[in-house]
């Protein structure tokens, strides 16, 4: 895949999810009471439940800090709902976080939704958008929504003498922070790539792999510099996700499951994907509509037509891609079952035949069991969208 086409600079390639509503719901741990996780009145850790879902939340945020001084920041998010047949998305303000400026945008034709954004139960701090969708959540299909609303939280954003101090606690997946234009980092807690905006403004991009509660603290102070934009590619807000499902070991096949947003202006979406994935029974779908396309050759390129036509930067194409690998990497020797193979985005998923048990992977990851299937989710928090991995696993014993 040509990362290059999907720079953040120029918002080109999104994503968002890639498995199906039923497997995130198996992902909903009915042991939930048993393993609430949080802390003990003693201190303590309580155990969380074991992890059971493929992949962890899609949602994009990004902070942009305003005029210091003010306590307030512009957020950029984009939430999914899989609910078939939902018509609304709840977006809850945090208690303390005085909301206001809201905007929200249907990402498939860039046009103003319908919202609400009032006072939850009797709590005077607690608030929620609720967006109404352009559609109910259609069967194989994923609803969304592109928020805009500023914060203004006084206890997040301070200042010490003229210098910026952010904290606040990102439960968020995939994140970025910028800064007022004129300011420079002293310091940040998260290990991020840094960025200039084309606007001249500095921005952190990074993950939350865990998806639980990230402290993050950055301090910054006003510099006489000036910035130009760096040329990068903000994998963070790449959202791609890739499911590898792999079939009996003998037959060496791998159902793959791919998700993400196109934002390349045009009528067409160019499936880069199949540059490194040679899938047979090749399937794409319009994840806003639920709607089947069909790929064409162009210029020795494989692409879909839009229905609707993307014109701006608020809108992108939201597609999922199947079918099957064979000769992929995926063998078994001396009863020890092997996938090797470079693997492409910040997200991979590989989940194993019934019966096998990991016993090595080669890079960072997430083990968990979805439908009593072990599975492996690779976290990749370089720049580089390349990379290769190695999973070994052996028949369970039980």
């Amino acid at each position: 895949m040509n990362v290059s086409s999907r720079s953040r600079v120029s918002i080109v390639f999104s994503a968002a999810s890639i498995v199906t509503s039923a497997w995130i719901a198996t992902g909903q741990s009915r042991g939930g009471a048993q393993f609430p996780g949080g802390i003990n009145p003693d201190g303590s850790l309580r155990p969380s439940a074991p992890v059971s879902r493929l992949f962890t939340q899609d949602a994009y945020t990004e902070y942009a800090l305003l005029e210091p001084g003010s306590g307030q920041f512009r957020i950029m998010f984009l939430p999914e709902e899989t609910r078939v047949g939902a018509t609304e998305l709840v977006n809850a303000t945090r208690g303390g976080s005085e909301g206001s400026g809201i905007e929200v945008y249907d990402p498939r034709t860039g046009k103003p939704l319908k919202f609400t954004y009032e006072q939850q139960r009797d709590d005077p701090e607690s608030h929620a958008i609720r967006a109404t969708l352009p559609a109910a959540v259609p069967e194989g299909g994923i609803g969304r929504v592109l928020i805009y609303k500023t914060y203004k939280d006084p206890r997040t954003y301070t200042m010490n003498n003229d210098d910026i101090v952010w904290v606040r606690s990102l439960s968020g997946y995939r994140l970025g922070v910028i800064l007022p234009k004129g300011f420079a980092f002293m310091s940040s807690n998260v290990a991020a790539q840094l960025t200039t905006t084309p606007d001249g403004r500095l921005k952190l991009a990074f993950a939350n792999p865990s998806g639980q509660s990230n402290p993050v603290t950055i301090h910054a102070r006003k510099t006489l510099s000036t910035f130009p934009p760096t040329p990068s590619t903000d994998v963070f807000f790449d959202d791609v996700k890739t499911l590898y499902d792999l079939d009996a070991p003998q037959t060496g096949r791998i159902a793959v499951e791919q998700t993400y947003s196109d934002y390349r202006k045009g009528d067409t979406a160019r499936l880069d994907s199949l540059d490194y994935l040679g899938l047979q029974d090749l399937k794409v779908v319009d994840l806003d509509t639920g709607k089947a396309l069909s790929p064409n050759t162009e210029r020795n390129a494989r692409v879909v037509k839009l229905d609707v036509p993307i014109v701006d930067d608020r809108q992108s194409a939201h597609l999922r891609i199947t079918g099957t690998l064979k000769a992929s990497g995926y063998t078994v020797v001396n009863g020890e079952l092997i996938f090797a193979r470079t693997l492409h985005g910040l997200r991979n998923t590989v989940l194993l035949p019934a019966g096998w048990e990991a016993t090595g992977v080669s890079q960072s990851g997430t083990i968990g069991t979805s439908r009593g299937r072990a599975f492996v989710s690779l976290i990749n928090l370089n720049a580089e969208n390349t990379y290769k991995v190695t999973i070994r696993a052996r028949r369970s014993q039980g």
